[in-house]
């Protein structure tokens, strides 16, 4: 797959900028490979630092990946359970949510919220899975954080290399919860996929209802692809 042209385009709306939307798309597959990780035994996830969920995360996620990369090639879909199993629970989904329909999730009811939550994330899944198989451990560091005891927030900075040596800064936000350090936001090249997620759906949620987002969601839309099938303009 080649990163700049056809494997960066696999969709998102992080940025407008052509070149630099290419580097976020790709990157948004990449976020979610190392986003959060499993406890290892010795270490609970109250325990670890920012930093060592996310470099753990390189660990579980991306070295199960290469002992089984050619079927996951062929089918990402099969990724599900992997991200199931070492992402979602360490992720701080609902929380991510809330930011991402902002106005719109005060207004929602339980049932909306559960099903925004499932759709979007899952939808992420199908949507990056292909350019999530194709991350390898060599092409990600992660630089270590510090952050005062007494901190709720941190943020974890990371740089992955592209294919024609580009790099690409990728940070991620966390916060602390009573089951430790969780991931709920990336920034990459300093564009918050948060804040442009709320951006574009908010415009479908003003113009057709959240239910009519869900609906696309659920119905396999890629995230990014979203309004402009909807016709929704901002």
């Amino acid at each position: 797959m080649e990163m700049r042209v056809t494997t960066l385009l696999v969709a998102s709306t992080w940025m407008t900028a052509g070149a630099l939307h290419a580097n976020l798309v790709w990157a948004q597959g990449t976020a979610l490979a190392t986003a959060i990780p499993a406890a290892t035994a010795a270490t609970s996830t109250t325990q670890q630092t920012p930093s060592d969920i996310i470099q753990s995360a390189a660990q579980f996620t991306l070295n199960e990946m290469q002992s089984n990369r050619d079927a996951y090639r062929k089918d990402p879909s099969k990724l599900r359970p992997l991200v199931d199993k070492y992402l979602l629970p360490h992720f701080d989904t609902e929380y991510a949510a809330r930011l991402v329909l902002g106005q719109y999730w005060r207004t929602a009811n339980n049932e909306q919220r559960k099903r925004f939550i499932d759709a979007f994330y899952h939808s992420l899944l199908t949507a990056y899975g292909s350019a999530l198989v194709e991350l390898t451990p060599n092409r990600l560091k992660v630089f270590p954080t510090t952050v005062d005891p007494s901190a709720d927030h941190a943020t974890v900075r990371t740089e992955v290399t592209g294919y024609n040596a580009d790099r690409i800064a990728m940070n991620y936000s966390m916060h602390k919860t009573p089951e430790g350090w969780k991931a709920y936001d990336v920034k990459v090249d300093g564009i918050s996929y948060i804040k442009s997620y709320r951006e574009d759906f908010g415009a479908q949620i003003h113009q057709l209802g959240l239910d009519s987002l869900i609906a696309h969601l659920e119905g396999g839309e890629k995230p990014a692809d979203v309004s402009k099938t909807t016709d929704v303009k901002r």
